[in-house]
């Protein structure tokens, strides 16, 4: 069985079945993905929004399908939570969407650019109360969603776009995650601001630069874990706290994931991170 381990910045080229492998795969993961998506959608417009969540479920379920197919089995995936490393990416994961947050839509809201809601005198509390709420209850139901996605992306496709040799992997992974999204941004259901070339303008950088981080959590940690968390917690954090405290005519030009601000903090911390980060790629 492969493992699938390598150094990100080093394409595996010394066994050439690896590298012809994990093309085979990503061509069969993206072969069940592409309908899976579009089933989803339909069925989310056309039925029900609940079928939002197979959605989210469709890159782990078309991972799972490869693995199955390709007879790859779950060897390069590690569904445990331990090492010193996993444990101490849990305060970042539930900090992380915190801090990005409280900086930009922090400067949105003192600057004007956007208004914040509030209703007494003590406005503060309520927002306090729905992070602290969003950090812990928030990221656990939102495991339930963000695993389908993490599963594929960071479970499946991260690890076979190094191996297949494609050139910046992460990036192009981040390109990817982003591009899948966009259907939902042209259809003016997710984070479209006035204007619809610069949300999908900032909205891929903003991907891009979250990738960078959430996939640095899955290659230094080893775990599928912390990716999985991060995620939770970001959409649990960002959606549900501070996009729900926001309002505005411009509130999706300045906030949000295609908002300017949001884009600009994400990709500084992507940029610290590149400054800092060792992605040796621990399978186990």
């Amino acid at each position: 069985m492969e493992s699938y381990g390598i150094n990100d910045r080093v394409t595996n080229k010394k066994d050439p079945s690896i590298v012809q492998k994990s093309r085979k795969g990503l061509l069969v993961f993206f072969a069940w993905l592409v309908p899976l998506t579009f089933l989803s959608y339909v069925l989310a417009i056309h039925v029900s929004p609940i079928f939002g969540l197979l959605l989210m479920w469709s890159p782990g379920l078309s991972s799972f399908l490869t693995r199955l197919l390709l007879r790859e089995g779950f060897a390069d995936i590690s569904f445990r939570f331990r090492g010193k490393l996993a444990l101490k990416s849990i305060p970042f994961v539930l900090l992380f969407p915190v801090i990005i947050g409280t900086l930009a839509y922090g400067l949105a809201w003192i600057t004007g650019l956007v208004d914040f809601v509030h209703t007494d005198s003590s406005y503060m509390w309520p927002l306090v109360v729905s992070i602290v709420y969003q950090m812990f209850v928030g990221t656990l139901i939102g495991v339930i969603s963000s695993a389908g996605e993490e599963l594929g992306w960071r479970g499946y496709m991260l690890s076979r776009l190094i191996t297949a040799g494609v050139p910046k992997p992460i990036l192009t992974g981040g390109l990817i995650w982003g591009v899948w999204h966009l259907p939902a941004i042209l259809l003016g259901s997710y984070y479209s601001g006035p204007s619809l070339v610069l949300s999908i303008i900032l909205f891929m950088i903003t991907i891009s630069s979250f990738n960078f981080i959430i996939s640095h959590l899955r290659l230094s940690t080893g775990s599928i874990w912390p990716a999985i968390l991060l995620h939770a917690s970001w959409n649990a954090v960002i959606q549900d706290s501070f996009d729900t405290a926001t309002k505005g005519e411009n509130a999706y030009l300045w906030t949000g994931e295609s908002g300017i601000l949001v884009t600009l903090v994400l990709f500084l911390a992507a940029w610290m991170f590149s400054r800092k980060s060792d992605f040796m790629y621990r399978p186990h």
